[in-house]
């Protein structure tokens, strides 16, 4: 069966991470996605490559594969009429319009959402920002760096002495796409229902603090004053907390409901004394010998491997735990492979591939994953004659005026 985006067509003037990967998002449910690039450089992404590492063979660069796997690719020239002729052409056949180029930009070139809806008045127009669509800051550049600092994301990760920012991965890109799509699918579902084409703004800033909706919550609540996060000999809440184990792996124990499940932790470590020790009798008192409890739980967890204590923990039936893994054990994870996060796919140059798969499942239109990102241009003449309005005459002519 089709996927739920089945017959929604999404132009995607998208660069690096936040915008392309909202993108790819719609394309695995179905849409037909047109990753529109620069004529001559292509998307910025696809010279972001990891040489420490290594890469991937044929010219081809993890990053970009990575966030556009299953798109079309359509290289023009935006400056020439006749390559902003093209894009309006298609938008009177599209659903959806995507950009991720900081405010000013669309506007230059034509491309902003009130010139795209005299071509279209229904068209959904998604723009990513830093910063959102205003206040002072609105026309400012901003990358993956940027989002992370400005949202108070270090209220979770920092240290003393230290913010400790994530330097990896692109957190605040990966968030703000996720933010895009919903606020993609919100518009369409409203499209739906009232029949009305709108303008979709998100933003690093904005997506980050979604991101931290509990923490932003209490506080904007009860406001309390900023401190560096507790240190793991610090948790107030011992069972809330990673211990390492003889392997030099780590064990992670996450119960809310300390007071119920402590006798339970304690009998399956093996120290069932302290359950009738005045310092450790309820979560009040744990919280305030915290540090004492912890060192005697590491001197115990440093006993056994972290295979031989899940086995010891889980055998308890009521024991919330897991170990904690790096990106490479999710290759091998049992879990992760049942539930298809990860899959093996065929690409079409690379060969069999494992790839990240979809975090979300529908029982009846579920997605698909296409490994394969475009190369750059290389769906520009089907692109054009499939719209039906250029003739392969019309696609010479616009070679020759390297338009295309």
């Amino acid at each position: 069966m089709a996927g739920p985006l089945e017959g929604i067509k999404v132009l995607d003037w998208t660069q690096w991470q936040m915008g392309t990967v909202a993108t790819a998002m719609l394309a695995e449910f179905g849409a037909e996605v047109v990753h529109i690039e620069n004529r001559l450089t292509g998307d910025a992404g696809r010279g972001l490559t990891f040489p420490t590492i290594g890469e991937l063979p044929s010219g081809r660069t993890a990053y970009f594969e990575t966030n556009n796997r299953g798109k079309k690719s359509l290289a023009i020239d935006l400056i020439k009429p006749e390559g902003k002729e093209i894009v309006y052409r298609l938008v009177k056949k599209a659903d959806i319009f995507v950009h991720n180029f900081r405010q000013g930009v669309p506007e230059k070139l034509g491309l902003d959402y009130d010139t795209l809806c005299q071509h279209n008045p229904n068209i959904i127009y998604a723009a990513a920002s830093g910063y959102g669509p205003r206040g002072p800051e609105a026309k400012e550049p901003a990358f993956d760096m940027i989002g992370l600092a400005r949202s108070g994301i270090t209220t979770a990760t920092n240290i003393a002495g230290d913010p400790n920012l994530p330097l990896g991965g692109g957190l605040a890109d990966q968030m703000g796409a996720i933010m895009t799509s919903y606020g993609i699918l919100m518009a369409l579902l409203a499209r739906e229902r009232l029949g009305v084409g709108q303008k979709v703004d998100v933003s690093h800033l904005g997506s980050m603090m979604a991101l931290q909706g509990l923490t932003i919550g209490i506080g904007l609540y009860l406001n309390p004053e900023p401190r560096e996060k507790l240190t793991r000999k610090q948790a107030g809440n011992p069972l809330w907390n990673y211990y390492q184990c003889a392997d030099d792996r780590w064990i992670v124990l996450g119960m809310l409901q300390p007071d119920r499940q402590w006798p339970i932790v304690c009998k399956a470590m093996g120290i069932e004394h302290l359950t009738s020790d005045p310092r450790f009798e309820d979560a009040d008192k744990r919280r305030e010998n915290s540090e004492e409890l912890i060192n005697t739980m590491d001197e115990i967890f440093i006993t056994k491997t972290a295979d031989e204590w899940m086995k010891v923990l889980k055998g308890t039936g009521d024991i919330i735990c897991t170990p904690l893994q790096t990106i490479r054990d999710l290759r091998d994870d049992p879990q992760v492979i049942a539930n298809d996060y990860i899959i093996e796919c065929g690409h079409e140059v690379l060969g069999d591939v494992k790839v990240r798969g979809l975090p979300v499942e529908l029982s009846k239109t579920p997605g698909r994953v296409k490994a394969e990102a475009p190369e750059c241009g290389q769906h520009t003449e089907e692109v054009l004659i499939e719209m039906g309005d250029y003739t392969w005459e019309d696609i010479a002519e616009l070679r020759d005026k390297e338009v295309i």
